[in-house]
């Protein structure tokens, strides 16, 4: 009965292994092309092509209080320290009851691009790592001789690996924007008639469309690279060692 069990997840393993096999080939040969091209339409549409930077300024709903004039004469300092108050900023700057006109909202056409671009880098997270156990499949038991095949399957696995993390890293940079802009439109609320720090927003903002352009031209040009690497070297990813090996007499 054990061995009936460990038979069947054997056959399911080598059903899985097989059917990666045949999805990881498709994904090469049709799949890549497909999303090479209409990445290269992606970035002709008017969300990335031509654009201007101050599309993506966004009133940031924090209004300018009117500026507060201190009579000399009507200012007595006090010799006792206030007691602090949770609902007042005790650092120097504006004291912040709540935003006035309500919540600050995120930059939408930024907000709607990163949807966008998301996806993307997903799929190549996915496609990615798919490639990499497909190559890894691939690769022979360890023998003496004969491994320069072998040497090209590990170099090609390595690139993959390597577009792996700068795909998942596309992520993280994403967050990054949100949490420093975050910081930076606090600084605003606090000291709203600086307006450098609006500026910095701005500033931001900008940034962030520039990369989401370039993670875009970043996914195409992976995918563009694998691509050619591994189709350059398909037979030798595939049959690593020669199965007819001549006489040296």
């Amino acid at each position: 009965m054990a061995n009936t069990t460990a038979q069947k997840f054997v056959l399911q393993v080598q059903e899985y292994k097989d059917s990666l096999k045949t999805k990881a080939e498709q994904l090469l040969l049709k799949g890549f092309p497909e999303k090479i091209v209409k990445l290269n339409e992606l970035l002709e549409t008017p969300g990335f092509c031509n654009r201007k930077l101050s599309d993506v300024h966004q009133d940031l709903n924090v209004p300018i209080p009117d500026p507060i004039i201190l009579n000399h004469s009507e200012y007595v300092p006090s010799a006792k320290k206030p007691k602090a108050d949770n609902s007042i900023d005790n650092t120097s700057g504006t004291k912040v009851m709540a935003l006035p006109n309500g919540p600050v909202p995120c930059n939408k056409p930024l907000c709607d691009l990163i949807c966008i671009v998301k996806p993307h880098i997903r799929q190549l997270l996915e496609d990615s790592n798919l490639l990499k156990m497909w190559v890894s499949y691939l690769i022979p038991k360890i023998e003496d001789g004969n491994n320069f095949g072998v040497s090209i399957q590990e170099d090609t696995l390595a690139e993959i690996q390597s577009v792996e993390s700068e795909a998942a890293g596309f992520f993280d940079q994403i967050s990054r924007y949100f949490i420093s802009r975050g910081k930076v439109i606090s600084k605003v609320a606090k000291y709203p008639h600086i307006s450098d720090y609006r500026r910095a927003v701005q500033e931001l903002d900008e940034k962030q469309y520039v990369s989401l352009w370039l993670v875009i031209c970043e996914v195409r040009n992976r995918y563009c690279s694998l691509h050619d690497l591994v189709i350059k070297n398909l037979e030798k990813i595939k049959k690593p060692r020669s199965s007819n090996t001549q006489s040296l007499y």
